[in-house]
């Protein structure tokens, strides 16, 4: 365009018309402004197509999931022996929203259990339930806040990921709040037990865990504290049968019965942590321990984890290696939201967990789990629990 007017105007300045002089200079004094005009116009465009909004691709989908096979050998003191073949299934799609929104949906196989999306084999082949397992959004308000809401992973740090606190396929409801800079960070979250009036009073467990990741000569240590007030005291059990207390105190109006049941105590739980991350030789050393303490109650209120773990199993042919020893005593922490697969996924308990992991592929893991526990440590009489799981999980 530019090329084409310059032309223009130079051919008209050439020209052999018998124009006068002053409207020659008139003309060429047009066409200066004209070219002024469009190249402020060709400016302008340029600009308006550097700010355009644009439609999100469609890429910016994405989808993930795994699919696990187990199989698992259950010995506890006093009751035969149990065997049983178990899948777990999970798909989550998530998707980047304008104004640094995100938002999440997932879908796992399993029942109402908040702590298990596992399915027993059997029924002769019948079909398995599917749940609604995510249901969020999550804004990043600023850099390094975001702010999620629904039904979504949990927030809390869990040092090398054990559940003295929380069982890892507990996903909670409600709404939390992260700070992390990459060094320090704090979580905050409400997660609703119940949130329906038409129960009684809605029930919640409010948190705030913060901690520091300081870096060392070729090693990381994590280290922090939590506060998580659980109010059930007085309160029924929010699922499964009326006794379903998993191990933490309870009161019955009928104790034959075990009619009109309650929890004894409120769950005030005070948390300190550590995580230490390093390497022997060529393979990643991780060490941790974790240690919680239910004020409220004036016994049995202490619980503490601590293990480690050799290797890691991502690469072909990479494995790990992991150790953990328990003792959580019988109120020592809320065990509805804690792990499921200790000591038969009650309080009371203590003992080892051993676990081995080989990777196939970066997509396909082989593993094996071992528990070595005692529950009733404090309370009636000891009873050895033995549970040894093997497994393939596979992941997308």
């Amino acid at each position: 365009m530019k090329q084409l007017t310059w032309c223009l105007a130079l051919t008209l300045t050439l020209t052999t018309n018998p124009l006068a002089a002053d409207e020659l200079a008139s003309i060429k004094a047009d066409l200066v402004t004209l070219l002024a005009r469009v190249e402020a116009l060709e400016a302008e465009n340029r600009q308006l197509k550097s700010t355009e909004v644009k439609p999100e691709p469609a890429n910016n989908l994405k989808l993930k999931g795994d699919i696990r096979y187990r199989y698992e050998s259950i010995d506890v003191q006093g009751k035969a022996p149990r065997d049983r073949n178990r899948v777990r299934s999970r798909v989550a799609l998530t998707t980047k929203l304008p104004n640094d929104v995100e938002i999440g949906i997932g879908l796992a196989s399993g029942s109402s259990d908040p702590k298990s999306s596992n399915q027993t084999l059997g029924g002769g082949g019948s079909s398995k339930s599917i749940n609604l397992d995510l249901a969020y959004f999550s804004w990043n308000s600023h850099p390094n806040v975001s702010i999620t809401a629904g039904k979504y992973k949990n927030n809390f740090y869990s040092p090398e990921k054990n559940g003295l606190l929380w069982d890892g396929d507990y996903n909670p409801e409600g709404v939390a709040i992260t700070y992390d800079n990459g060094q320090l960070f704090s979580h905050f979250a409400l997660h609703w037990l119940d949130s329906d009036s038409i129960n009684g009073s809605p029930r919640a467990a409010v948190g705030l865990q913060a901690g520091y990741a300081m870096d060392l000569e070729q090693a990381q240590l994590t280290f922090g504290a939590g506060f998580y007030d659980v109010s059930v005291q007085g309160q029924s059990v929010f699922r499964g049968n009326p006794d379903d207390f998993f191990g933490n105190s309870f009161t019955c109006v009928d104790t034959v019965m075990l009619l009109g049941c309650t929890y004894t105590h409120d769950y005030e739980q005070v948390e300190l942590f550590a995580h230490l991350k390093t390497k022997i030789g060529d393979s990643l050393f991780v060490a941790f321990v974790d240690y919680v303490n239910n004020r409220v109650a004036d016994d049995l209120n202490a619980g503490w984890s601590t293990g480690f773990t050799l290797g890691k199993a991502s690469a072909p042919g990479t494995w790990q290696i992991t150790y953990i020893y328990e003792d959580i005593e019988a109120d020592a922490v809320f065990k509805a939201l804690a792990d499921s697969d200790f000591g038969g996924g009650v309080t009371d308990s203590k003992g080892h967990v051993l676990k081995g992991t080989l990777a196939i592929n970066n997509n396909w893991k082989v593993g094996i789990n071992y528990f070595d526990n005692v529950s009733n440590v404090d309370r009636g009489a000891d009873k050895d629990y033995n549970r040894i799981q093997f497994e393939t999980v596979l992941k997308f």
